[in-house]
C-alpha cells in the first residue's frame, strides 16, 4: 500500500483491474444474493397477501428494509469509525468523517447521511418492492421459477450486476448535467470523503432514477428474488461501496470484499468514473481514472479539450 500524492492521502490498492465484487465467498455479489435469497425465504409477504395494496404487509416490508440498512450500516459505521476496529488499514481517505458545516442537514455529516438514507432511500425501495410484489400477483409482470426455468433463473442473476452497472452509468451521467445536477445530485456530492451511511445519501428524486433499473423485470419473465437481488446493488451495494475502506479483515490472511476505490475517485475528482468497473463506459467516454498519474494526465488533457471546446462555441 504506497500512499499517492497526486490523490491528497487517497491509496491505490490496485484493485481496479477486476471487477469489485465477484462472486468468492468472501465478495458482495455472493453476499448480496444470499441476503435477496433470506429475505424473500424468511422476511417478504406471501404473494396471496399482496393482491391488492395494504398498509400491513406494505408495511412489513418497510420496517425489514429499515432494520436491514440501519444494521448494516450502523455496524459498519460502528466498527470502523467510531470503535476504530480496523484504524487505518486499507482506508482509502485518512481525513476524518463526519464532516462539519451548513452544507449538511443537522450540520453534521453522519446524520444527514443517516436521515436520507433512511428516509427516502428506505421508503423508495420499500416502494418499488412492493409494487413489484403486487404487480406478480396480478400477472403484471410475468412470474417465473427455478424449477420451471432454471437457465432463465440463473442467467438473470448472473447479468444483473452488468445491467445495475449500465443503467448506473446512464443515469448517473444524466445526473451531472448542470441543471439536474444543481437541483439534485449536488446533495450526494457534499460527501467526498466517504463513510458506510454515504451511499444512500441521495435526494428523493435521485433515489428514484437510481433505483428504477428494476422496472426491467416489467419487461422480462422473472420472480421477486431477482427484483430484491437488483435492489441489493442500489442499497446495500451503495453502502458497502461508500464505505471509505477496501475491505473488512476477517483473519490475519482473510478479508471480505467491499468498498470501491473507482467510485471514491468520482467523489474526490467529480468529472470521472461515472460507471462501475463492470462496465467499460468510462473508458469508452475517456473519464476513467485509476489513480495513477498516468490516468490523472488524461483527464487533465481530457478537462483542457472541453474548455477549448466551449470557448469555440458560438455564444446565443
Amino acid at each position: 500500500m504506497l500512499p499517492s500524492p497526486q490523490t491528497d492521502q487517497l491509496y491505490h490498492f490496485a484493485r481496479l483491474g477486476l471487477p469489485i465484487g465477484s462472486w468468492t465467498p468472501f465478495g458482495e455479489r455472493f453476499a448480496f444474493l444470499l441476503i435477496a435469497l433470506g429475505i424473500w425465504t424468511f422476511f417478504s409477504p406471501s404473494l396471496e397477501r399482496t393482491t391488492e395494496f395494504r398498509f400491513d404487509w406494505i408495511f412489513e416490508i418497510w420496517v425489514r428494509n429499515l432494520v436491514l440498512i440501519t444494521i448494516i450500516a450502523g455496524g459498519l459505521h460502528l466498527y470502523l469509525y467510531t470503535f476504530r476496529r480496523q484504524g487505518a488499514d486499507w482506508r482509502y481517505d485518512r481525513r476524518a468523517y463526519p464532516a462539519k458545516g451548513k452544507a449538511f442537514v443537522f450540520g453534521n455529516q453522519l446524520w444527514d447521511n443517516v436521515l436520507f438514507a433512511l428516509g427516502s432511500g428506505v421508503t423508495v425501495w420499500t416502494a418499488y418492492e412492493s409494487f413489484f410484489m403486487w404487480a406478480y400477483a396480478n400477472s403484471v409482470a410475468s412470474l417465473i421459477t427455478l424449477e420451471e426455468h432454471p437457465i432463465l433463473f440463473v442467467a438473470l442473476i448472473l447479468l444483473m450486476p452488468y445491467w445495475a452497472g449500465f443503467h448506473f452509468y446512464v443515469q448517473h451521467r444524466i445526473m451531472h448535467w448542470p441543471p439536474l445536477y444543481r437541483l439534485v445530485h449536488y446533495r450526494h456530492h457534499r460527501n467526498i470523503n466517504l463513510a458506510p451511511w454515504s451511499g444512500m445519501s441521495l435526494h428523493p428524486a435521485e433515489h428514484v432514477v437510481d433505483q428504477s433499473d428494476c422496472l426491467l423485470f416489467l419487461f422480462i419473465p422473472s420472480h421477486p428474488v431477482h427484483v430484491i437481488f437488483n435492489l441489493m446493488f442500489r442499497t446495500v451495494g451503495a453502502i458497502s461501496s461508500h464505505t471509505g475502506y477496501d475491505g473488512l479483515r476477517l483473519t490475519k490472511s482473510r478479508r471480505f470484499e467491499f468498498g470501491d476505490f473507482f467510485h471514491h475517485l468520482h467523489h474526490r475528482y467529480f468529472d470521472c468514473n461515472y460507471g462501475s468497473l463492470d462496465t467499460p463506459w468510462d473508458r469508452v467516454f475517456g473519464s476513467f481514472r485509476d489513480g495513477t498519474p498516468e490516468s490523472h494526465q488524461r483527464i487533465k488533457e481530457r478537462r483542457r479539450a472541453m474548455r477549448a471546446r466551449s470557448a469555440r462555441a458560438p455564444a446565443h
